[in-house]
């Protein structure tokens, strides 16, 4: 019995305390203490599971959380819909879904098919081509598929891509390359990671002094960021640290 008393004080603290801060009437400060279990299971069904599925992070957090207990779910749900409508949209959704799981083979084969017709030249089904071939390590194959990209879409821009063009460079060996395209990243790259990666190949290089100076670029940047931006970037903030402290 104690436990269970403690156990609803505490439901009903909970309860209180997202009453308070979500602006609810406070009549239901009745129903949530005098109710006890049945007052908190009321407020959680009518007023915190509604907020849950409109928050963005709490979708997130859910969608999370199914792909850990079955992590197919999603993929045996996306062949159904193939298998419904065989369209360019489903199959692009199922070969994303391949990556999300590690099965980048599976992913290319889809996306090759999708390069018919109308897509043949697509620049958003060539740009998941290749990093498809970049997961595998098939470094040559996603300098093809991104030159043939860049030459059937002149217009196209896509960070991810350059960010991709010099990794697969770097990766065939050709540093002097990858260093140009990375240097073009450097002021136009929404993040740290094409510096850090930059700085890196610099290590690579011997260049010990211009790698130094670009990762101390790259943390004062970052200090004067707002928090969020931190936040989403604290790889590369730890990886720039650790090669300074090296």
């Amino acid at each position: 019995m104690t436990h269970l008393f403690g156990l609803s004080v505490l439901l009903q603290f909970l309860c209180l305390v997202h009453m308070v801060r979500s602006g609810r009437p406070y009549w239901w400060t009745w129903i949530i203490v005098v109710g006890s279990f049945l007052g908190v299971g009321v407020y959680l069904l009518t007023q915190v599971l509604p907020d849950l599925q409109q928050n963005p992070h709490a979708r997130r957090a859910a969608r999370g959380l199914h792909r850990r207990l079955d992590p197919t779910r999603e993929l045996r749900r996306l062949r159904d819909e193939l298998a419904r409508a065989d369209t360019v949209q489903n199959r692009l959704q199922l070969a994303g879904e391949f990556s999300q799981l590690g099965e980048h083979a599976e992913a290319e084969g889809i996306l090759r098919e999708c390069l018919k017709g109308l897509h043949a030249s697509d620049a958003d089904i060539l740009l998941a081509l290749a990093q498809a071939q970049f997961a595998q390590g098939k470094a040559e194959a996603t300098v093809a598929t991104l030159n043939a990209l860049k030459a059937a879409n002149p217009d196209f821009r896509s960070a991810d891509g350059h960010l991709l063009y010099a990794r697969a460079l770097e990766a065939l060996d050709r540093a002097q390359d990858a260093l140009a395209e990375y240097a073009v990243l450097d002021d136009s790259y929404p993040g740290e990671e094409a510096r850090v990666r930059m700085a890196e190949l610099l290590c690579k290089l011997g260049r010990d002094e211009q790698a130094r100076a670009l990762l101390e670029k790259a943390l004062a940047r970052v200090r004067i960021a707002p928090p969020y931006y931190r936040k989403a970037q604290r790889e590369w903030i730890a990886r720039a640290q650790r090669m300074l402290k090296g």
